[in-house]
């Protein structure tokens, strides 16, 4: 079994979440993450704010803080999933693979779509999978690693386990990575462990994060993710970079997001993390 050091960060969605209650900016993400006792993040185009276009500037602030960029996430209003816009989704993924690139070790993470497109709902896998390939073209010219985040929301792409095959079975391993997210695997009434499993060899870090027996999402620790069995299978995997990065979007979260995402740091040096 291959066992790797294991390492924790914060995803920004905890606060992007909160929408127009949020008012602060990275600055204040990197102080609450760090403060809560991570060693890195993952933050979004959305969170970037000031720091968009100035890697160098980022990389002083991210210094300071002590924090290590685990990965830049985005997304886009197309959803992966529109032919029209294949060239500008391939340009936004250049943006932030060149931000990226300035990062030793950052990841750059593709979301699904989270609204599909009108049209045959079958027709847009080879459409994401175009973009997610030819991305990973891109970050494999700039010596960065591009990953596919799939997600739970209302009429998303990638949900349920076929879902994932379907997906799965278009996309060049040798290119684009994997993102798993327990909340979301969860959501979509899979079998956790069958599929990190099945698709461990694409497993470059894992986002964690639970929901209760309903789906609702929950703080960590208190639904039904069996935490210690994905750190077991993604310790085990290949290509797993040894990063767990923890997202909240609960109430709790909603109501306190700094002191939410420290309660859950605190619940993973329980599993040794």
């Amino acid at each position: 079994m291959i066992v790797k050091d294991l390492k924790v960060g914060c995803q920004t969605f905890t606060w992007e979440m909160l929408g127009d209650r949020f008012a602060g900016g990275p600055d204040d993400l990197l102080k609450a993450i760090a403060d809560g006792g991570y060693a890195g993040i993952e933050i979004t185009d959305t969170m970037i704010g000031r720091y968009a276009g100035k890697p160098t500037e980022f990389a002083a602030a991210l210094k300071s803080s002590g924090l290590t960029l685990v990965s830049f996430a985005f997304g886009s209003k197309s959803g992966f999933t529109l032919q029209d816009q294949i060239g500008a989704d391939l340009d936004t993924a250049k943006r932030w693979i060149d931000f990226a690139a300035a990062f030793p070790g950052a990841l750059v993470s593709m979301g699904s779509a989270t609204v599909v497109s009108d049209g045959p709902r079958d027709d847009k896998f080879a459409i994401a999978a175009e973009v997610y390939n030819k991305a990973g073209e891109l970050g494999r010219k700039a010596g960065v690693q591009v990953a596919v985040h799939p997600s739970s929301h209302h009429n998303t792409l990638l949900f349920d386990r076929a879902d994932y095959d379907h997906i799965f079975g278009l996309i060049d391993a040798s290119l684009v990575g994997w993102v798993p997210d327990t909340g979301h695997i969860l959501r979509g009434h899979q079998n956790m462990a069958d599929t990190l499993t099945t698709y461990r060899d694409r497993i470059r870090y894992v986002h964690l994060k639970d929901v209760d027996a309903d789906g609702t999402w929950a703080m960590l620790g208190k639904g039904v993710c069996d935490t210690a069995k994905v750190i077991e299978i993604a310790n085990a995997a290949p290509n797993f970079n040894g990063w767990l990065v923890l997202e909240e979007e609960s109430e709790t979260a909603a109501t306190d997001p700094a002191g939410a995402v420290k309660t859950n740091r605190q619940t993973m040096r329980g599993y040794g993390a």
